[in-house]
């Protein structure tokens, strides 16, 4: 190894990488879509490169090298992986209305926006490139399509630093990356439309979305949607596209008389929110996360998740009974 300056020590190579361990994160978390798979790879592409030190010799910046490390490590992830199964409706009170269309990426997971954001300077270009319908667009790419994007339009490496990465040619990278934006462009026509941003309008909304679901208000909801609002619910395939629709939707849970609560955080840079229903025994239990995309003055998306998400986001499992936890507007 000629760069004498990249230590052996496991300590010491720790010490090094961890100004990039952020970056490196979301970069598996954009090729693979869940965040336990991102945390998964970026583990082991790390360890990889504290062992393949020797192969660096120096002939680029560290970070170029982690990045072609890692960005090999989600490539054989993405290769060899079994996608989560889909799962079944698992609401027992009721059935759902007939989707629009049945989703195809059912492993998609929320991250954390604190993950998400490096710095102030990078925070609109976090936001629009974290955002799950961003996500959902790159996990329907074919997986060298996807580094190519990431690697050369994202991060802004030469088509030479791509190649080398990838082990391909400039004209290989070049010819994917054409292939990639179409595909996004594709894609992108398919999926709701937000401004990608945490404005104070767009929190604005959010809170009031939050005290229309809290009081089962369908009416005050349904005002805040868009025409063409967008509902997925993974794993779950079913998505549901329209007012109308995702009203219908609704309106079945707000049947139910059940009482919900709503806490505020932040996800993808997007506004989100844990759910709690009151049970029989005077608690909230957590019941999912819901993550609104915003356009304008108005919910473009909103995706349900799973409660076992709620502990990244340090939400707990339960709320006891009285005042709302949800921040004010």
């Amino acid at each position: 190894m000629t760069d004498q300056s990249v230590p052996v020590d496991a300590a010491a190579f720790a010490t090094l990488v961890q100004p990039y361990r952020r970056e490196l994160l979301v970069h598996c978390y954009r090729m693979l879509g869940s965040m336990q798979d991102a945390e998964d790879a970026l583990q082991e592409a790390l360890v990889a490169a504290w062992r393949g030190l020797p192969e660096f010799e120096g002939r680029s910046s560290l970070r170029t090298w982690l990045y072609r490390v890692t960005t090999n490590r989600c490539l054989n992830v993405r290769r060899s992986m079994l996608r989560r199964r889909e799962m079944e409706w698992n609401v027992p009170d009721f059935l759902p209305p007939e989707p629009t269309k049945l989703g195809e990426v059912v492993w998609l997971e929320p991250m954390p926006t604190g993950a998400a954001a490096p710095g102030p300077d990078q925070h609109v270009e976090q936001a629009e490139t974290i955002s799950l319908m961003f996500l959902t667009a790159l996990q329907l790419l074919p997986r060298r399509q996807v580094a190519a994007l990431l690697l050369r339009d994202l991060l802004g490496f030469s088509a030479a630093e791509v190649a080398d990465m990838l082990a391909t040619t400039e004209q290989a990278v070049h010819s994917a990356l054409k292939r990639a934006r179409a595909g996004m462009a594709r894609a992108g026509r398919d999926l709701p439309t937000h401004d990608g941003n945490l404005s104070a309008e767009a929190r604005r909304t959010a809170a009031s979305f939050a005290r229309a679901y809290e009081a089962s208000d369908l009416d005050g909801l349904l005002a805040l949607l868009t025409d063409d609002v967008f509902l997925s619910m993974p794993p779950m395939p079913l998505e549901y596209v329209g007012r109308d629709l995702v009203g219908q939707f609704t309106q079945l849970f707000f049947a139910t008389g059940r009482r919900y609560r709503l806490v505020g955080t932040e996800a993808n840079c997007q506004p989100a929110f844990g759910v709690y229903v009151l049970t029989p025994d005077g608690n909230f239990h957590a019941t999912g996360l819901f993550v609104l995309a915003i356009r304008g003055d108005r919910v473009s998306a909103l995706t349900r998740f799973e409660s076992s998400h709620l502990a990244a986001f340090g939400l707990p499992r339960w709320l006891p009974a009285g005042p709302s936890a949800r921040p004010e507007s």
